[in-house]
């Protein structure tokens, strides 16, 4: 696996360098994620709290989960764990949290049963999440921590990259 995350390392530092457009910074982010973990479904949303919401600015399906449009920002377990605690919010069977999930049956239908949410927070805000979802079991505590030390991050550069990018 060295040589595989050394060449995505390095992959995503050439892509990163010359992105110049939302879609790139957060494709290169999407890119070494997958060498990081299982990554069947990759989105990144954007976060405004003020206003409540959640904007998906990236999907790794786009017929399925398009970038458009907002979600409201529930107060909930996921709320508490990202937005108050700023942890990684991680569930290796979401039929357990199904309240959470208002689009269940789709993600199921798109073969992702784990979920891995990073938070991202820049100058001390949270700015938005990194949403990484496969099957079933997909994230022991080994791979969370893999993540949280790889993408954690690029994931901030990625969205400070595509929050500036012209269009």
């Amino acid at each position: 696996m060295t040589d595989r995350l050394d060449s995505a390392r390095a992959a995503y530092a050439a892509a990163i360098a010359d992105a110049v457009t939302a879609e790139a910074a957060l494709g290169a982010l999407h890119d070494l994620a997958r060498a990081v973990c299982p990554a069947r479904l990759f989105t990144v949303t954007l976060t405004d709290l003020a206003a409540g919401v959640a904007r998906r600015a990236y999907s790794s399906d786009p017929v399925a989960y398009p970038v458009s449009g907002t979600k409201p920002i529930g107060n909930d377990r996921w709320f508490e764990r990202i937005h108050i605690e700023r942890q990684t919010y991680v569930n290796n069977d979401i039929a357990t949290d199904k309240e959470h999930f208002g689009d269940y049956d789709l993600i199921v239908s798109l073969g992702c049963e784990a979920a891995a949410n990073l938070p991202v927070v820049i100058h001390g805000e949270l700015v938005g999440t990194v949403n990484i979802l496969d099957a079933r079991d997909s994230y022991p505590p080994a791979t969370v921590a893999r993540i949280e030390a790889e993408l954690r991050v690029p994931a901030m550069l990625s969205l400070l990259v595509a929050t500036r990018a012209p269009g």
